[in-house]
């Protein structure tokens, strides 16, 4: 294996909602710097406050003290490694992986199926959640779904598949999450970090009411004023009652995230021989 120094990795990651910033943010903090995040035109990002995605719309997102900036071009991007912030590029269809050539693209969509992500794409190409076949597709899966084996970095085959049943938190499943109840235009009437009580209505489409189902706290919420279908993720109730949660990582995000940045170590780094863990004697004498 050759051995690459860390420092001169570029990674594109395809995406920039929660789990895309989640990993951009991970590798950031462990020093990686030349990252860069593909997004489309007018990103529907729920968990916004945590969502470089969100930069599209307002030229720059910062989560937990990371920032990240939407420049133009490559070179802007450039650029913006050298002043510590993630560039965040319009460009649904990937064209920055052939001009910047990364050593590794991760697909951090999640919609549930392969896009267009090929294995040709870069050295080592990553594949979050359902849709992805490790040794296919992409190098590596990342497992996704809360449970034992959220985060498990899979060599060889697929992902659990999607069960269309939200994470439990806190006992709740399908009740914590909002859901367009028709098709139309999306107006909120709550904000994020919001407490809500079962029954309050958070927003409407047309003129049918979006209602809390739990109580909690309003941890995500679309845009106002978004068109959208019957049955769209409008938004999501944490039943704890810690507004942080709305401004912070959730822990699958920074599971995934630190995944991410273990397959990255394991490709670039050279192994070492393991030696086991010594004894107390050992390491005494």
């Amino acid at each position: 294996m050759i051995e690459t120094s860390l420092s001169d990795i570029v990674i594109g990651i395809k995406g920039a909602g929660e789990m895309a910033s989640a990993i951009a943010w991970r590798l950031f903090m462990a020093n990686f710097r030349n990252i860069f995040l593909m997004e489309t035109p007018d990103p529907l990002a729920v968990r916004r406050q945590v969502s470089f995605c969100e930069a599209v719309h307002d030229g720059a997102r910062t989560v937990e003290a990371v920032t990240a900036v939407r420049v133009q071009d490559t070179d802007h991007a450039v650029a913006s490694w050298q002043t510590w912030r993630i560039p965040v590029l319009v460009d649904p269809h990937w064209h920055t992986i052939a001009r910047l050539k990364p050593d590794v693209v991760i697909d951090a969509i999640v919609a549930k199926k392969n896009l267009g992500t090929r294995m040709d794409e870069a050295r080592l190409v990553i594949g979050l959640g359902p849709g992805f076949w490790a040794g296919e597709h992409v190098h590596l899966v990342i497992e996704t779904n809360r449970g034992h084996h959220l985060g498990r970095i899979i060599t060889q085959g697929p992902a659990s598949p999607n069960t269309g049943v939200p994470g439990n938190i806190g006992g709740y499943t399908i009740q914590r999450v909002l859901r367009a109840p028709a098709t139309g235009r999306f107006v909120a009437c709550c904000d994020i970090g919001q407490p809500v009580r079962m029954g309050d209505i958070v927003g409407s489409v047309e003129k049918s009411p979006v209602r809390a189902e739990i109580d909690g706290i309003l941890r995500g919420l679309i845009r106002s004023g978004r068109d959208v279908t019957e049955g769209l993720k409008l938004g999501d109730i944490d039943p704890g009652n810690d507004p942080a949660c709305c401004h912070t990582i959730s822990d699958k995000a920074r599971a995934i995230g630190g995944s991410v940045l273990e397959a990255v170590l394991r490709t670039f780094m050279a192994p070492r021989p393991f030696m086991g863990v010594k004894s107390h004697r050992e390491l005494r004498s």
